[in-house]
């Protein structure tokens, strides 16, 4: 049965990295549904959120082959002890009479309003995967003419850390 299943990985901050990692994944047939890497506490190490759709057994092999790669330090797949975010930038068509509703919408997902004209809105909503979808649901009506999300990032609940 298929699932999300969230992977993070420690690697060296230096170019090609993703490449080869992306490579991987691509050789593989696995498919990343999305990726967010970024810079950690340390300058030399990179942190990598991928998040796939897929079952159990895929899910455990893209951990073992991104465990034999020389530039990941340490992978693990993170279970139901996190806590996962992502941004969602969405802008949609708007007119002065729905400018209010578009607002109690937004106060009721905790969305910011953050760039208004005539004749549209951008919005800007953090949160589980999940809530996101949630309110792309409800402002498609309304003409969504552009969305950009970011990938979810996570970190296991806890004391423990990956580059322990």
């Amino acid at each position: 049965m298929k699932n999300k299943h969230i992977i993070t990985a420690l690697v060296r901050n230096h170019s090609g990295v993703l490449t080869r990692i992306s490579g991987l994944f691509a050789r593989r047939c696995f498919n990343i549904d999305s990726l967010a890497v970024c810079a950690t506490e340390n300058p030399e190490l990179s942190r990598m959120t991928i998040v796939s759709d897929t079952n159990d057994g895929l899910a455990e092999q893209m951990v073992k082959q991104l465990d034999k790669l020389c530039d990941v330090i340490k992978v693990c797949e993170l279970g139901g002890g996190r806590v996962s975010r992502e941004l969602l930038l969405v802008k949609i068509r708007l007119t002065a009479a729905q400018r209010p509703e578009i607002e109690s919408t937004c106060n009721i997902y905790k969305a910011k309003l953050v760039d208004l004209s005539p004749e549209s809105v951008i919005v800007e909503l953090s949160g589980e995967p999940n809530k996101l979808d949630a309110l792309i649901n409800i402002l498609k009506p309304y003409g969504i003419i552009e969305l950009a999300r970011t990938g979810v990032t996570a970190l296991e609940r806890g004391g423990k850390a990956i580059n322990e």
